[in-house]
């Protein structure tokens, strides 16, 4: 299906379902399947635009990825059991698939929102990548799908992009590929000390940290948003937005506990609806990052994008 002027398309692909690292893990293929019960039940499913993720190619993985990283993922063998990378993540006889997938997702909701064929494109793709760094694999990720997208929208001739990460764990793959790209400014909140233990980069003045101690709650977290990140944004005016949707921070994740409520997310989607109104004719592409409490990651995704599909602004 062609997506009509200010759709708002869902990008995903059956190969993001089909990935598992193994049985009761967090980053389970359920998660997928739970957003998008919830999206139908809701009827929101119905205002999406649905478009297959491509595959990233090896050119593009190069543009945040070392050559020899990403080579050895290609050349990786799971189909005798998994390869472990770290006590987390370990890839299966699906993962590389699927883990491309992703990142051609990004790729494709840069093209269609910079082409003007949407206002936004949400990726739901797994696994995540924001872990992943421009050398290494972590965190259940393996290619960095963000940084993938912001890389391919350098390439179109973007000169100012703004990544916006609510994750509940930093996003240190991201801020290890960008932090001496003056032209890529990412802005990130995040429960702290938790994994990774990011303890910050003040020598890089293009990553706009906001830490949050546990039991934060939504108060603290639009303190945050209102404070930091949006005098950043006025300030560099970003010719596109890219968001990375983890939706961990909410009270029911197990991973963590910042307690935001699905109602926050329904906030931050209205706040970054109307920042690319104002700055960048409305283009944003999101990608799903964490969220590992299926009721509550459906619930929040689906505040997240009523927002961009004419629900107006919650409280």
């Amino acid at each position: 299906m062609t997506p009509s002027p200010h759709a708002a398309v869902w990008i995903s692909h059956p190969e993001c379902a089909a990935h598992e690292i193994e049985p009761g893990h967090p980053e389970s293929p359920q998660r997928l399947q739970a957003i998008r019960d919830r999206l139908i039940a809701s009827g929101l499913d119905a205002l999406l635009v649905h478009e297959a993720a491509p595959c990233a190619t090896r050119e593009q993985l190069l543009r945040v990825h070392d050559a020899a990283y990403v080579d050895t993922l290609l050349a990786a063998d799971a189909t005798a059991g998994p390869v472990r990378i770290d006590a987390d993540t370990a890839l299966g006889p699906r993962t590389l698939a699927a883990a491309l997938r992703a990142a051609g997702a990004s790729i494709l909701g840069v093209d269609l929102v910079l082409e003007g064929r949407a206002d936004l494109a949400f990726c739901g793709v797994r696994p995540p990548g924001h872990h992943a760094e421009r050398a290494r694999a972590m965190g259940f990720c393996f290619f960095n799908n963000v940084a993938v997208g912001a890389a391919h929208a350098l390439a179109r001739g973007l000169s100012r992009i703004a990544i916006l990460d609510f994750d509940l764990h930093y996003g240190n793959g991201t801020a290890d590929i960008f932090r001496s790209d003056p032209r890529v400014t990412l802005l990130s909140t995040y429960q702290h000390p938790l994994y990774p233990g990011w303890t910050g980069a003040p020598d890089a003045p293009n990553l706009v940290d906001v830490p949050l101690p546990a039991h934060s709650g939504g108060t603290a977290f639009r303190s945050a948003v209102a404070n930091h990140w949006l005098p950043a944004l006025e300030q560099q005016r970003p010719e596109l937005i890219l968001v990375s949707a983890g939706f961990d921070a909410h009270q029911d994740d197990p991973l963590g506990d910042l307690r935001l409520q699905a109602d926050d997310y329904g906030w931050i989607g209205s706040v970054i609806r109307d920042v690319a109104q104002e700055c960048c004719e409305g283009r944003v592409v999101a990608t799903l990052e964490g969220g590992y409490d299926l009721r509550a990651l459906a619930r929040s995704a689906e505040c997240f994008l009523q927002p961009f599909l004419g629900y107006g602004t919650p409280l």
